[in-house]
């Protein structure tokens, strides 16, 4: 299936997108859905800062694994081992990273993101395994600081400014879909980049730039805040095993914390393999060939596109039942514990189809739906986040879920992905739906008990309140 097939699946994505869009700012002005001075200063000035670093991850998306494999022309074997670098740094420093977020402050962690991650693009040019290395091993720092103090910064700055639970879940809602927006246009640029320059290394150049724009953008629009109450707390040692301790300590203690991160860890871990493994599993079923090779960038932009919908589908949903409702406040919860036992469950059931198929378009809409499911994953997963851990120790918690999450995928990897490709996606699948029924029984009982304890409370209250107007 050549070049076309994939072209058409893209427009076809890109028009259903363009046509969800219209639908919903038609909708929003139909419900005059307004944003206040809060909200707006909050949503458009993180925006251009996020969608800067994001398009620098994203231009790297497609072409890491080619680089290593088909430009450097390394064994599969070594190719692994530079990923199981990268996630085992990951695994080793993200604790660090998190108390180091919310001791020393999220914006100032940040900041160091944009040079270490510029540091592992200036490492990917030097076709020597131990700069690699460390190149890969500044990718994992990276990595474990963008999926948790980027988030961490966002929503602490949104409760400061006294946003409302429905206002932060639009904002996670857009940021979702400005990531998708901005992947697609990564993949369409890193293919256009390595098309005209024959290198697999040029989206890389370009992604160091644009995080050195990234550093000034955050160093000038952002306001610092912190996990500790008192900003200038500096009681722990560099290693923070205070904090750690007690963040660990507040974990272990609740159940549906534990459950929250155990979802984490399916789920991200399945989206990091996936990373690894879409590119073969496409390559197999297509039996594709140096001479007309897979398009990979405009793939890669179908998943985005695939993505945005899913964020799409996310703000669609929690608009109905969190701003229509006027019991917003008490069912947000609940409405985002069982979006993210479904988002779990059809994104497993996704990955199951991908391996009994061979068919090159059913995989290649299976790897869709997966992706629109990570589109609806990140903001669901971010108001848990939100709801479910204490400011005080968010970045670092958000941290600690990703040990486990990089310790799954380095055993995955150093099993010999490829040649147990089918065996780590059936894996996968069934570990989302194990995350799946663990969120059901154990956080969504959690929300409708705590929506019901609050239903009791309001009740009585009214009966107070009813009873003294009657006397």
């Amino acid at each position: 299936m050549g070049q076309g097939f994939y072209e058409k699946q893209l427009i076809a994505l890109i028009s259903c997108c363009t046509l969800f869009l219209f639908v919903e700012h038609i909708l929003s002005r139909i419900k005059k859905v307004n944003r206040d001075a809060a909200e707006a200063q909050m949503e458009d000035g993180g925006r251009v800062s996020n969608a800067t670093v994001l398009s620098a991850d994203w231009l790297q998306g497609p072409y890491v694994y080619s680089l290593y494999r088909e430009q450097y022309k390394f064994p599969e074997r070594l190719v692994a081992l530079l990923f199981v670098t990268g996630f085992s740094s990951g695994a080793l420093t993200a604790p660090l990273v998190g108390a180091w977020a919310d001791q020393y402050g999220r914006k100032r962690i940040c900041l160091a993101f944009c040079i270490t991650y510029a540091l592992s693009c200036v490492c990917i040019f030097v076709p020597y395994l131990p700069i690699l290395l460390i190149g890969r091993s500044f990718g994992g720092i990276s990595g474990s600081i963008l999926f948790s103090a980027f988030e961490s910064w966002l929503i602490s700055a949104s409760n400061n400014a006294g946003l409302a639970d429905s206002d932060l879940s639009r904002i996670m809602g857009r940021a979702s879909l400005v990531n998708g927006l901005v992947a697609t246009g990564a993949g369409v640029v890193s293919n256009q980049l390595v098309t005209s320059t024959s290198n697999f290394g040029s989206p890389f150049l370009l992604s160091g730039t644009i995080l050195v724009l990234a550093w000034f953008v955050i160093a000038s629009s952002w306001k610092e805040n912190f996990g500790s109450t008192e900003a200038n707390t500096r009681n722990n040692s560099i290693l923070q095993v205070g904090r750690l301790a007690q963040a660990w300590k507040v974990a272990r203690q609740d159940k549906v914390l534990l459950v929250l991160g155990l979802t984490q860890t399916c789920f991200e871990g399945s989206m990091y393999l996936f990373v690894f493994l879409w590119v073969p599993s496409l390559q197999e079923a297509s039996h594709s060939s140096d001479i007309s090779p897979l398009p990979l960038g405009y793939i890669f932009s179908a998943f985005m596109i695939s993505m945005m919908l899913g964020s799409l589908l996310y703000t669609a949903i929690t608009s109905h039942y969190l701003t229509s409702s006027p019991r917003s406040n008490d069912s947000s919860l609940s409405v985002h514990a069982k979006l993210s036992s479904l988002v779990c469950a059809i994104s497993g059931l996704a990955l199951a189809a991908s391996v009994t198929s061979r068919n090159e378009r059913i995989r290649f809409w299976c790897f869709c739906v997966f992706e629109a499911c990570v589109g609806m994953y990140y903001p669901v997963q971010g108001m848990l986040r939100g709801t479910l851990i204490s400011n005080e120790h968010r970045a670092t918690l958000s941290s600690l879920f990703r040990v486990p999450l990089n310790v799954f995928v380095v055993v995955s990897l150093l099993t010999g992905v490829s040649s147990a490709r089918y065996a780590v996606l059936s894996a996968s699948s069934v570990m989302l739906g194990f995350s799946a029924i663990m969120t059901g029984l154990v956080i969504v009982n959690h929300a409708d008990n705590h929506s019901n304890s609050r239903d009791v409370v309001i009740f009585q209250a009214y009966r107070v309140a009813f009873g003294r107007l009657r006397d």
